[in-house]
């Protein structure tokens, strides 16, 4: 499988900050896994009594024509932020550009240590996951680091006691295992930010973004059909962000951190933040970058991920699994980064009590290729919240239905904020 550690070749990757406790076993014995050489990692989570048990694995791509390319995923595992046992951070970063790879360890090490230094996080999760983005966003840009033409993803779990906050910018993907009946049905807790998104690419339209497939700036197809299908039947010539009068940038997201000329088209570092109150039906949570997910659904990386105990064994299947349909496809491989965490001892009380960070509040929100398809109530309440471009967060609450699948609900950020509005 290459290097597990992607950035480095230690046997532990480093903190963010230098703090060992960011990949520590809280508790058990640790046991190198033969496949990805990781031991099993575990977090308590005190004020609701239950364990967080996880692990990473990071897969350099196979890319024929650039063997020497590195691998320009990141990840970010902190345990006790702030040095409270209640908060823990898991982040996939992917990189891409010319400098990719030092975009996304420069947005990995200081989204959590914004994050760490807001004194309103425990209290305002989503208000400081917002700001904790745009700075990373506007430190990357005065950084010695150019970011004309490179940038990063970022698909983050924030764990809040009893509570997920989920912030995504760009294309990669959270996704959570609900227990239903005998089902174990997967539920996206992110929505991808590409041109396929209809709000997404009338907001990069406004910015002045012309948004056509390669095919189409190449003149083998009419520009002027502004439709491209989904991004199951269109991934291979997905619709791109191109500058008004010339070839370039050409993204295929349309929110990420860096990019300074996508910026200018609309490309921002504005997260999507979503909300989820655990429960007992809550089994495991898979963090991963687009590379997982290009030929994988979210249900197939679930169902995939729940045939082994081991989150360890699960990873190691699931790129494993990922690698093959890259080179059945195509004749490379993306890079692949994968966070398995399970979710294990928690019980009805626990999972309804408060979230045991002295109050802090519910606020906030819930939800290309493989959403789930399955239609099920889970029981829980769905909160979206998006930050408009006047900085002030709207936010819709929404109520599922038997007959509507969480993965496929994406509030629009011009509806009306509801009564609970951050």
């Amino acid at each position: 499988m290459g290097c597990v550690h992607g950035k480095c070749c230690g046997r532990f990757p480093k903190s963010s900050d230098g703090d060992p406790r960011e990949f520590r076993d809280h508790g058990g014995a640790r046991k190198q896994h033969i496949l990805t050489e990781r031991s099993l990692e575990i977090v308590p989570v005190p004020s609701h009594s239950f364990n967080l048990e996880y692990t990473v694995l990071t897969q350099k791509g196979y890319y024929p024509d650039s063997p020497d390319k590195e691998n320009q995923d990141s990840f970010c595992v902190k345990t006790q932020v702030q040095g409270n046992p209640n908060i823990h951070f898991f982040g996939v970063f992917d990189g891409h550009g010319q400098l990719g790879t030092e975009c996304s360890s420069f947005v990995k090490d200081m989204l959590v240590e914004v994050l760490a230094d807001d004194p309103t996080l425990p209290y305002d999760p989503v208000g400081a996951y917002h700001s904790a983005f745009l700075t990373t966003n506007n430190e990357l840009h005065s950084s010695v680091i150019d970011d004309t033409m490179s940038g990063t993803t970022a698909i983050t779990v924030l764990v809040v006691g009893n509570m997920l906050y989920v912030a995504n910018v760009g294309d990669s993907r959270a996704v959570i295992a609900v227990k239903d009946g005998n089902r174990i049905v997967a539920e996206d807790m992110s929505c991808d930010q590409t041109p396929f998104r209809k709000d997404e690419y009338e907001r990069v339209k406004l910015s002045g973004a012309r948004v056509l497939s390669v095919d189409q700036v190449e003149g083998l197809k009419d520009p002027n059909i502004q439709s491209w299908g989904d991004e199951e039947s269109e991934g291979g010539d997905p619709p791109r962000l191109w500058v008004p009068n010339g070839m370039y940038p050409g993204t295929a997201f349309t929110r990420s951190v860096g990019d300074s000329t996508a910026e200018k088209i609309g490309v921002v570092a504005t997260p999507e933040v979503s909300v989820v109150q655990l429960t007992p039906n809550h089994l495991f949570f898979v963090v991963a970058s687009d590379g997982v997910f290009e030929f994988l659904s979210s249900q197939a990386v679930v169902n995939m991920a729940a045939k082994y105990s081991d989150p360890r064994d699960a990873c190691a299947a699931i790129a494993g699994e990922s690698y093959k349909l890259w080179l059945e496809n195509e004749n490379r491989t993306d890079d692949i980064t994968i966070i398995i965490v399970h979710i294990k001892g928690l019980s009805n009380s626990a999972a309804g009590a408060s979230d045991g960070t002295d109050g802090s509040t519910n606020r906030g929100a819930r939800r290309r290729k493989g959403n789930s398809g399955s239609s099920f109530n889970s029981g829980s309440e769905v909160f979206r919240s998006v930050r408009s471009d006047s900085s002030e967060i709207q936010s819709c609450q929404l109520v599922l239905s038997m007959n509507r699948n969480p993965a496929i609900v994406v509030p629009s950020p011009t509806c009306q904020s509801p009564r609970n509005s951050v």
